[in-house]
């Protein structure tokens, strides 16, 4: 670095973070009580202070200043100094070294130590008490970034919503150990553009890969005094910063390699980002950003006591997007990642505490509509988690319009179908269309409602028919930790079997759990892994599992069982592309006659029968006949006819009438077997199993 300046220019407020022109930096944060904001640079090691600057001017509550000579590659991080009044909600300590909240890249790790808490830890006054010791030492450094955006020709998908399969999976676990790509490129974005990756995905017929969180995060303490790691990333550092260890040569590029890789093949890249919290933990937590930032700002306090976090996300503190800069933060780095690296949606993590305002959760709070109403975010993808901890933290159903929403009932009543449970009958067939009395409001449409039956947090598909109970003793907390509601069901054996009836069984379970899936109106999401039998041993929380729990094992793709089921799994998702009905751009509520006789939605008994109010209310009823009618054009329409079998015996069903040129199109019980033409009036429906008819027909009578 060449000689420094005395002092720093008064620069701009704008942008925020470190911004290089090529000649020098502009640095500017937010701190609506700070008296003082101070820059720190360091040597390339990180490890020395070099240089220390009272940032000059502020303006509208941002702290700013121009520094010439400081170019790409400096690493730098802020003091802020003001009052430490804790029972004020005030936390501020100059000995701490603290990141930009807009840091763009990262240098080195945090390393434990309790001079990372702005009181001293063993005091008997806790967090009332005051700690000056420096943690420069312990804190990963801030990196101006001055890296040119490489792009390719080529467009973004833009995969209509209707149209969209979803799958959920981690950069790490997902390709660490695929021995084909080189040792410290494995579990990075670099993986993820590899042609086997890509190819994989092609197959499933995938439109969209969703990323558990890739924002820098923390590994936490009590993690590594454990000897575990916090695998799933949930425990955000940096909202702007990509984690270290997911970049192989540690070059932003890299990031853009892989998602130019997957738009070439059609595949979308929707990030997991956890807005709700940040890995400072409650008020005992640490002092590393935020909370010496301003903590009354950054983070939702007690009105009535602000020395202590309001936990609604049960990580010990809430970030506080009512607060206008707060919410700027979070949209700046929305537009950041779609902007700089194209990446074509988001799904947030907890999403009701965004939506928290002072009376709580608010579908028209300040953050959600500025989303909606953002142009650079116009053409992406949004997914709430719908719910959290706090006061009516379940809001399944309630966010606005323009956003999807995981979709627990689906998973849960899914569940509890196959698994054999009396009186789901009803409740499967709303979630097979799209759980309309959830979303079919405001304009919203199927897509709304995002539907799987596992994800990342609970039993992979394997486990969820291989364990009645969970598995967690590895994570070091007795088997405590983890949902204990699982509506699993392990076929007479706890874990694996060689038994080859029980693996049988097993298998037409996921089967079946899966044609419920895509055959679903809503938008699937498929966990990753599951299309050939992944397993975590029973593990329903496998958050700290940065091993072989949670990777995955690729020799289950080459087996016969992994390949039958991939096989499986991508036929399901062509079914689903080829059939109109089976992705509705529309709530169908059966109203409308498609066909002579034929309604766009009809329900019906294992006889042919209409359902009635008083099948519906047979709770011991578990066959269900599914007939969707859409047209195609003014004079055909696409038809299908869904059979479901939740008995374990045999039935025959009795096709409703009137009658069409049927096509057997699947069969989750023989999964193997051709396609074929079917003009009996009956079928044989095994037990736990679905079938397909489809049949074009023409929308009026023969002249």
């Amino acid at each position: 670095m060449p000689a420094l300046p005395e002092r720093m220019q008064p620069g701009s407020p704008y942008p925020l973070g470190a911004t290089c022109d090529g000649m020098g930096t502009n640095f500017a944060v937010f701190s609506a009580h700070a008296e003082r904001m101070e820059l720190c640079l360091f040597d390339p090691s990180g490890k020395r202070e070099i240089a220390r600057y009272d940032l000059p001017e502020c303006t509208d509550e941002v702290w700013h200043g121009y520094l010439p000579r400081v170019r790409g590659g400096a690493l730098y991080g802020f003091r802020a100094h003001g009052p430490y009044a804790p029972e004020e909600g005030h936390r501020f300590n100059p000995n701490k070294l603290l990141l930009d909240p807009y840091a763009r890249l990262l240098h080195g790790q945090v390393r434990w130590s309790d001079a990372l808490h702005g009181y001293r830890v063993s005091s008997p006054r806790a967090d009332l008490s005051f700690d000056r010791r420096d943690s420069a030492a312990a804190m990963p450094k801030a990196v101006v970034v001055d890296e040119p955006m490489h792009w390719t020709q080529g467009n973004r998908p833009h995969t209509p919503w209707n149209e969209t399969v979803i799958y959920e999976t981690h950069v790490k676990g997902f390709t660490r150990t695929l021995k084909r790509i080189r040792q410290h490129e494995r579990g990075t974005f670099i993986a993820l553009a590899d042609p086997y990756v890509i190819d994989h995905l092609v197959k499933l017929g995938v439109t969209a890969v969703e990323l558990l969180p890739v924002h820098a995060f923390v590994q936490d303490r009590r993690l590594t005094e454990m000897k575990l790691r916090n695998y799933w990333g949930y425990n955000t550092l940096a909202f702007f910063a990509p984690e270290p260890a997911y970049l192989a040569e540690g070059a932003l590029n890299e990031i853009r390699a892989a998602v130019q890789a997957l738009h070439a093949a059609g595949i979308e890249v929707i990030l997991d980002v956890v807005y709700n919290h940040t890995c400072e933990g409650s008020e005992l937590g640490t002092t590393m950003s935020f909370r010496g930032l301003d903590n009354k700002s950054y983070y939702r306090l007690m009105p009535d006591n602000p020395r202590y976090c309001i936990n609604d996300t049960g990580t010990g503190n809430t970030v506080n997007t009512a607060h206008p800069r707060v919410l700027q933060l979070v949209m700046d780095s929305l537009r950041y990642w779609v902007q700089t690296f194209h990446v074509d949606g988001f799904r947030f993590d907890l999403g009701v505490s965004l939506g928290r305002e002072e009376h709580g959760f608010d579908p028209h709070c300040g953050l959600f509509d500025a989303m909606r109403q953002d142009p650079v975010l116009a053409n992406v993808k949004l997914i709430s988690e719908p719910w959290d901890i706090g006061p009516g933290g379940y809001q399944l159903g309630n966010h606005p319009p323009g956003f999807g929403e995981w979709n627990g009932k689906f998973r849960d009543d899914v569940r509890k179908f196959w698994k054999g449970e009396a009186g789901m009958r009803g409740a499967l067939a709303g979630r097979l269309q799209a759980s309309g009395e959830l979303f079919d409001h405001h304009r919203r449409r199927p897509w709304a409602s995002v539907n799987f039956v596992t994800a990342h947090d609970g039993f992979t598909l394997e486990d969820l028919v291989s364990y009645n109970d969970k598995h967690n003793e590895a994570n070091g907390e007795d088997n405590r930790d983890g949902g204990n509601d699982n509506e699993s069901y392990n076929h007479g054996v706890e874990g694996h079997t060689e038994d080859e009836g029980i693996r049988t069984a097993r298998d037409r379970a996921k089967r079946a759990m899966l044609a419920t899936l895509y055959f679903s109106h809503g938008t699937p999401m498929l966990l990753g892994g599951d299309e050939f039998g992944r397993t975590q041993q029973g593990n329903n929380n496998a958050y700290c599992q940065d091993n072989e729990i949670s990777w995955y094992d690729w020799k289950l793709a080459t087996s016969d069982r992994g390949r039958e089921l991939t096989d499986f799994v991508a036929r399901l998702a062509q079914l689903r592309e080829q059939h109109p009905t089976l992705r509705a751009a529309h709530f169908l509520r059966g109203d409308t006659e498609v066909v002579p006789g034929m309604r766009e939605v009809m329900w019906f008994d294992e006889s042919g029968a209409e359902m009635t109010q008083e099948t519906w209310d047979f709770t011991e009823g578990r066959l269900l006949t599914l007939r969707r009618a859409q047209a195609q054009g003014e004079k055909r329409a696409d038809v299908t006819l869904l059979m479901i079998n939740g008995t374990p015996e045999t039935h025959v069903f009795h096709l409703p009438q009137p009658g069409a040129n049927w096509r057997l199109r699947c069969n989750s019980a023989a999964p193997a077997a051709p396609e074929m033409a079917w003009s009996e009036p009956t079928i044989e429906v095994e037990g736990r199993s679905v079938i397909l008819l489809a049949a074009t027909v023409r929308t009026e009578p023969h002249e």
